[in-house]
């Protein structure tokens, strides 16, 4: 026959081989590779939810951590308000302290001026009765200073006396 259609022969033994063939890799390889690959199918498959897992997992990690830096930021709010209102009532406080102790101050101040103002014018008030007298004796001697005007004073005062 020709090169195109093949002898009896050669369809036997091709087809000999081929069952042959395949009785061996059916047996002894197709199994394997079946479960080779249904293993890799099941770990595949596995490593698919546990990613997924994974992923779900994240999502409601980050989902905590944006709900604990909300408590954060409102804790951290809360204490930087406690914090402005203690620092004004310090300041209050403070501002209250200073105007007492200043009243206190001007008060001590105006009784030592008062207390001074007292003084002064005691010291005056002596001053000015030591020139009085100062000046009245050099009056009185001025007019006394002869005998006829001591004589004439003498006799007016025991005038004077001897009436009363």
């Amino acid at each position: 026959m020709g090169i195109v259609t093949p002898e009896l022969g050669l369809i036997f033994w091709t087809s000999l081989v081929f069952i042959l063939l395949m009785f061996i890799l059916t047996k002894f390889v197709w199994k394997p590779i079946l479960g080779a690959v249904n293993t890799r199918e099941k770990s595949i498959s596995a490593s698919l939810e546990l990613a997924e897992k994974t992923m779900n997992e994240m999502k409601s990690l980050q989902t905590q951590n944006e709900n604990l830096l909300k408590e954060a930021r409102a804790e951290r709010d809360s204490i930087v308000r406690e914090a402005k209102e203690i620092a004004t009532k310090m300041v209050d406080e403070s501002k209250n302290a200073a105007k007492v102790e200043a009243e206190k101050i001007i008060i001590s101040a105006r009784e030592a001026i008062n207390n001074e103002k007292t003084a002064a014018m005691a010291e005056l008030k002596t001053q000015i009765a030591e020139f009085s007298i100062q000046i009245a004796e050099k009056v009185v001697r001025g007019e006394l200073a002869s005998d006829e005007k001591q004589k004439a004073l003498s006799e007016k005062l025991a005038a004077d006396f001897n009436l009363n």
